[in-house]
């Protein structure tokens, strides 16, 4: 039985201010198609459907789209919800869509939705058992069992309650943070929840041919290769351009006892993002002999300060061959590693305006000010070093500087 397992899509996400609807559209299409030329038995999609527990129209009508062709395609799909999703939304004419053979688990539930396939492949039934997102509390209040107080209980007295038949194979859907003997993967910058919190070992699903994961946007194995995370479908952070290619697992079950079989398969993105770290001119050196085109750039200058005129050059030559430099910052401080009284010294000899400069660009998440804002700025530095330095200035010096600044700089100061 050949089964796609795909996780954490997060329609309707936006990183860096720009929505990654177009991206997402483009990716569905890609996979459909793949869809279409392989033709699997079902497909699985491991939470965090949606960005937001409240997605927008466009996420839905996406989500819509894709569910829709692959129904047209006679290809199951069973689907949990995460813990970015509303379980209740999520499953909205669930029994509607399980005529269609779209299989959604929204909401945790004392008897787990399970989907029995009879004999997909010749080789005997195969059931999937759908949980979603889910907090001890939960658990502990539909068993009632208070004696639940940790995720890996909840996940275990869960599985446990069912009425499961390991002689036969069966599939799990989960998405929580599953570990091996307490060790957790590098996280992506994209991903919310807190590293130690909520683990589960891998030896809650022992007796499962395969357990589906969702939530930590890397694809990995975790313990034992049939126990997998899928990882996120694009790039959502500039931290994570540093895993494998982005795509989904293409899982092979054998008759039972027998080994299956794990493809990853990478899925080529509308943008690809990169992320690229050097001084100045090395940084211009490699924009200026890069050809590629449609990409998505975050980059660290490491030797200086961002001023409008690198922001301004770096965006131009980019937008010049349809990329988007979706983050810039510095790592740079002129008096790191020299003592307190050595910091000390170098911001009184620094001018003001770089200062402000500084502070505004570590208060924007990383985003140089404009060069009418950076006016502004060295106009209050002027201000301040015309008056009298043994005189303080007091709230009214200052009210007349900022009034000042506001009528030069316009609506920006």
């Amino acid at each position: 039985m050949k089964i796609y397992h795909l996780a954490d899509l997060h329609f309707g996400k936006s990183i860096y201010g720009l929505s990654m609807l177009d991206d997402q559209r483009y990716w569905t299409e890609q996979f459909l198609k793949l869809c279409k030329d392989n033709n699997p038995d079902a497909v699985m999609i491991a939470g965090d459907v949606y960005d937001r527990s409240a997605p927008s129209g466009d996420a839905v009508s996406l989500l819509d789209y894709m569910i829709t062709e692959l129904a047209e395609m006679d290809i199951p799909v069973l689907m949990i919800a995460g813990n970015h999703d509303s379980g209740q939304r999520l499953s909205f004419a669930r029994s509607i869509l399980n005529r269609q053979h779209i299989h959604i688990a929204g909401t945790v539930t004392k008897k787990m939705t399970s989907v029995r396939f009879d004999n997909p492949d010749g080789n005997g039934p195969v059931t999937f058992w759908l949980m979603p997102y889910i907090y001890p509390e939960q658990v502990s209040l539909i068993l009632e069992d208070e004696e639940i107080h940790s995720y890996d209980q909840a996940i275990r007295k869960l599985i446990a309650a069912q009425d499961i038949n390991f002689n036969e194979r069966n599939v799990i859907l989960a998405h929580q943070n599953v570990t091996a003997n307490g060790m957790e993967v590098e996280r992506g910058g994209s991903e919310s929840m807190v590293g130690g919190v909520g683990q589960i070992d891998y030896t809650a699903f022992d007796g499962f041919e395969y357990a589906a994961l969702g939530h930590i946007h890397s694809s990995y194995p975790v313990g034992r290769n049939e126990v997998r995370y899928a990882g996120t479908p694009l790039c959502y952070h500039f931290e994570e351009t540093r895993q494998k290619d982005k795509g989904l697992i293409e899982v092979i079950l054998n008759e039972k006892g027998k080994e299956i079989e794990i493809n990853p398969i990478a899925i080529e993105p509308l943008h690809r993002m990169r992320h690229l770290s050097g001084t100045k001119d090395e940084i211009y050196s490699l924009i200026q002999n890069d050809k590629n085109k449609g990409e998505y750039f975050g980059i660290t200058i490491t030797d200086q300060r961002i001023t409008p005129e690198i922001n301004t050059y770096l965006k131009s030559i980019l937008s010049s061959r349809d990329s988007l430099l979706l983050e810039l910052i510095s790592t740079y401080t002129s008096f790191a590693n020299h003592g307190a009284s050595a910091d000390a010294k170098a911001v009184k000899e620094r001018a003001l305006e770089d200062l402000f400069s500084d502070l505004y660009i570590a208060q924007s998440g990383g985003n140089p000010p404009s060069e009418e804002e950076y006016e502004v700025m060295k106009y209050i530095g002027e201000l301040v070093r015309n008056q009298d330095a043994h005189l303080p200035m007091d709230e009214a010096d200052v009210t007349k500087i900022l009034n000042k600044a506001s009528k030069t700089g316009g609506k920006n100061a």
